[in-house]
């Protein structure tokens, strides 16, 4: 497929979308629904989009094949719905996992896939890990741009690259293959965002910090550190409208929101609820435009959204019941909710995208 055609897919001229539109409205399904919530269900190999109301799944992609191919995705960190497609970082899974032994599952791409479950673009080598040119070794997250790149969270190769449809590499942060707190070094860091200045906010996990840089490579604000205490594995980070940061701090099994001193303005710990794991290990908060938080609280199975007094009011999954039936997940690593990007890159202004935008 040539770029132009890609680029006219992803645009979603109104004929696309028109097609698209009437066949969803036809069949009486309610896929790309603003307020639906799309899933990267991890152990399950699949990426799902729920009706919140009823907990059913009205879309999904993945076969639940751990072996990366066509019309299957292994062990999905991330993804996030664009206009009527689905940017999905199909991360791989490790070995020791369920039907990952002795070796692991390597997936190592990220993926544009349209309403139907087809792929329509692809950055990495299906089931190879690499750093050379279209290579990447375990990406965790993906993000899209306005200037459609991708900004990839390439997590073992140790970097952040942003990379054009064409697949050339235009910018990037972190040394290739070195792991370090020097600089332009990073340790297996976990997410990116693009925030409104064009700096980079970078979630470095095994650092234990959240750094925003400049295109230049320059730290000009960071949280916790290489050798402090105040975060342990920081899973994601993402800059909020009041100019606060809201963080995933992991392996303390908490979200919590920063200001831009460093002050801790709000903490919620997920292992403290009824019937949680004792390291639940949750992956993903996103704040809601409602003020709500959207948490992937990974190792108890669940998706929840808490409000502002810390009160749950949105349940996806059993709590510490992994599964892939009805209601049930395997250990969710991401949620957003369709058309509700606060927090995170708006990939384009419009209508049809579904609301984009704050």
């Amino acid at each position: 497929m040539k770029i132009s055609v890609k680029v006219m897919q992803l645009a979603c001229f109104a004929s696309l979308l028109a097609i698209y539109c009437v066949s969803a409205q036809a069949q009486g399904n309610h896929f790309n629904t603003d307020g639906n919530i799309v899933i990267a269900d991890q152990f399950n190999n699949r990426v799902i989009e729920v009706n919140p109301k009823n907990h059913k799944v009205v879309w999904h992609f993945g076969n639940g094949s751990n072996v990366a191919g066509r019309h299957s995705v292994v062990a999905p960190n991330d993804a996030e719905r664009i206009g009527w497609f689905t940017l999905i970082a199909g991360t791989g899974a490790p070995a020791g996992s369920d039907g990952c032994s002795p070796n692991p599952c390597q997936d190592n791409r990220v993926m544009l896939v349209d309403p139907d479950g087809d792929i329509i673009w692809q950055y990495g080598k299906t089931g190879k890990p690499g750093s050379g040119f279209n290579e990447l070794n375990t990406p965790v997250q993906n993000t899209w741009l306005p200037n459609y790149d991708v900004l990839i969270t390439d997590q073992l190769n140790e970097r952040i690259i942003e990379v054009t449809l064409d697949k050339n590499i235009v910018w990037q942060y972190g040394t290739t293959g070195v792991s370090g707190c020097g600089a332009n070094q990073l340790n297996n860091p976990n997410s990116a965002e693009l925030l409104e200045n064009g700096d980079i906010l970078i979630s470095d996990e095994n650092n234990n910090r959240v750094i925003e840089v400049d295109r230049s490579g320059n730290i000009i604000w960071s949280y916790g550190s290489c050798t402090g205490s105040e975060l342990n594995g920081a899973a994601f980070a993402s800059r909020l409208d009041n100019g606060n940061t809201l963080i995933t701090d992991s392996n303390n099994n908490r979200v919590l929101e920063v200001d831009s001193k460093g002050n801790v303005v709000f903490t919620y710990y997920t292992n403290t609820r009824q019937g949680s794991v004792s390291m639940p290990l949750p992956t993903r908060a996103v704040r809601l435009k409602n003020g709500n938080t959207l948490i992937s609280d990974q190792f108890n199975e669940q998706v929840i959204e808490i409000d502002p007094n810390m009160n749950i009011v949105f349940e996806q999954g059993q709590i510490a019941v992994p599964g892939n039936g009805f209601d049930q997940l395997n250990a969710p690593y991401d949620a957003k909710v369709v058309g509700d990007y606060t927090g995170l890159t708006c990939p384009f202004s419009g209508d049809w995208d579904h609301g984009c935008g704050r």
